[in-house]
């Protein structure tokens, strides 16, 4: 017998859980059997300052799916291929890359996928 997908409806303004770091947050909530985030960073935000020190890699190794809402973000993957995405765009991302703030405006994304792990100690 297949199991049935059950109807959810939850809003990332009420996240079951919030990881902050510094000059940012990671919203989650658990919704179809995954974990969504909302990934939120503030003017000055960069992975290899803020996060780094709690992931404890070089890079950052979670692989994300987003869509970014708002703000720039810049990007760098380790083999140097860098990029600025910006609200509208959908960018799929391997792990091992950086990322910072382009600019005076916070960035928003939504990411489908790697948000579990995100901020977390290793």
């Amino acid at each position: 017998m297949l199991d049935r997908h059950e109807t959810e409806h939850k809003s990332l303004d009420a996240p079951e859980e919030t990881r902050e770091f510094p000059n940012g947050r990671a919203e989650i909530v658990e919704i179809g059997g995954a974990e969504i985030g909302r990934l939120v960073f503030e003017p000055g935000w960069r992975w290899s300052h803020d996060v780094k020190p709690i992931a404890g890699t070089e890079s950052c190794e979670a692989p994300h799916f987003q869509y970014h809402v708002s703000g720039r973000l810049g990007i760098r993957m380790n083999d140097g291929t860098e990029f600025t995405a910006q609200p509208g765009d959908v960018t799929s991302l391997p792990s091992g890359h950086d990322a910072w703030v382009v600019g005076d405006e916070p960035v928003i994304v939504v990411d489908w996928y790697g948000a579990s792990n995100y901020a977390k100690s290793s």
